[in-house]
């Protein structure tokens, strides 16, 4: 897309969806749906009608829930189709290629991007999809849909893409840098009173996870610019809980070279809590997105190999020591097999990555997932699910905690 000296498609039609989820048609959604054996426990969600605070009960005439587990999967359902609508076509020979000459469309939820070879073709384009949404339910919000060049650049999925100098180049956007910056600052007000034990709990699982989700963008001068802001809040917060010290005995309270491998001496840590610290964003190695294969779905069991292959090239941030010990064991318990940090399908956005690491957190800090000591191995030490270890040994002794 936009790549090399010359790209073919220069232009972009970047779509939004009028209240997508809520203009959902629901005749249509169910005759897509066909015999599905689900189909009528879906029907009864979508007529089940809801209940606001003040209004009472309301009938549920169209839409699906916005925010709902089956949401997204229905919206999807509802939108099969739309890249035949739109021109999309491929190639007999190669089905993960698109012919020449025709648009390319990529489709998330209710935000969508066609690639055009000019203006006109995709105006085209936007006159196809309008006509092919409408018995839908579903129709362009005008505000938000646009028609611009590459160098222009564009918005999705929280990256800003635009072609600069000859090259493609992914960021983060600006909105979202906008909101993670002020989500920080909200999350670091609310922590006024608390000790840096729950600083650390409720901050790292965000740092973490937006560091995954945007590493493999070119990120690095956004994860230093937001590093500088969470030293500043962290600084700040540090002052406001000891408002009567000095600002040396803040400074060497709360900051040091906690990290074992940087000399960086500015780490916000807890020495209370055996060295816990706040990982900085600009430690993330930048890992260039590879694309997935024509058509592969997460959900073909066939593909399994494939998508573990994938995961494994993107490591989650993780303490080394933990990785190490996940890369021996390919990330499972030596003693039932079974896997000890379940990740089927790579998260997909920051709250997601943000929910996995609070999820992955709380498996190791309840125990369960521990160390165990193998001496049948050189470095004597082994993850496995805290209840195969009381099922193995008889020993009195707790196993060790991988976090305090």
């Amino acid at each position: 897309m936009g790549c090399g000296k010359n790209p073919q498609r220069r232009w972009i039609l970047d779509a939004d969806l009028t209240a997508a989820f809520d203009k959902i048609d629901h005749d249509h959604l169910l005759t897509k749906l066909g015999s599905f054996p689900g189909n009528g426990m879906i029907r009864g969600w979508l007529k089940a009608g809801v209940f606001e605070k003040g209004k009472g009960f309301a009938p549920t005439d169209e839409g699906t829930p916005q925010g709902g587990v089956i949401s997204p999967c229905l919206l999807n359902i509802a939108l099969h189709g739309l890249e035949e609508a739109a021109g999309v076509r491929y190639e007999a020979s190669d089905p993960a290629r698109t012919k020449r000459g025709c648009p390319a469309l990529v489709v998330y939820a209710d935000d969508m991007v066609a690639l055009c070879h000019t203006r006109q073709q995709a105006e085209q384009v936007k006159a196809r999809m309008a006509e092919w949404l409408a018995p839908r339910g579903l129709s362009f919000n005008d505000a938000k849909t646009r028609i611009v060049t590459l160098e222009d650049g564009f918005d999705f999925l929280g990256f800003t893409v635009r072609r600069h100098a000859g090259k493609l180049i992914t960021r983060p956007s600006k909105a979202a840098v906008k909101r993670v910056k002020h989500r920080l600052a909200a999350e670091m007000r609310a922590l006024r009173g608390g000790n840096a034990a729950a600083v650390l709990a409720k901050i790292n699982p965000i740092v973490r996870g937006w560091a995954n989700y945007y590493r493999g963008a070119a990120s690095s001068r956004t994860f230093a610019a937001l590093d500088r802001h969470l030293w500043q809040l962290t600084y700040k917060w540090a002052c406001y809980s000891h408002a009567n010290k000095p600002k040396p005995w803040i400074v060497s309270r709360y900051y040091g070279r906690f990290n074992p491998t940087s000399q960086d001496r500015w780490v916000f840590g807890n020495r209370d809590n055996g060295g816990a610290y706040l990982p900085k964003l600009g430690w993330t190695k930048i890992v260039r997105h590879s694309l997935v294969l024509g058509a592969a779905s997460p959900d073909d069991p066939a593909l399994t190999d494939y998508w573990a292959q994938r995961r494994g090239k993107n490591r989650p941030l993780l303490d080394r020591s933990v990785l190490i010990l996940l890369a021996k064991q390919n990330s499972r318990c030596p003693l039932c097999r079974d896997l000890l940090l379940h990740a089927d399908h790579e998260p997909s956005s920051p709250t997601e990555w943000e929910q996995w690491h609070r999820v992955t957190r709380k498996a190791i800090t309840k125990q369960y997932v521990t160390t165990q000591r193998d001496t049948g191995t050189a470095g004597g030490t082994r993850l496995v699910h805290s209840h195969c270890q009381r099922r193995a040994t008889s020993a009195q002794k707790e196993p060790a905690h991988l976090y305090a």
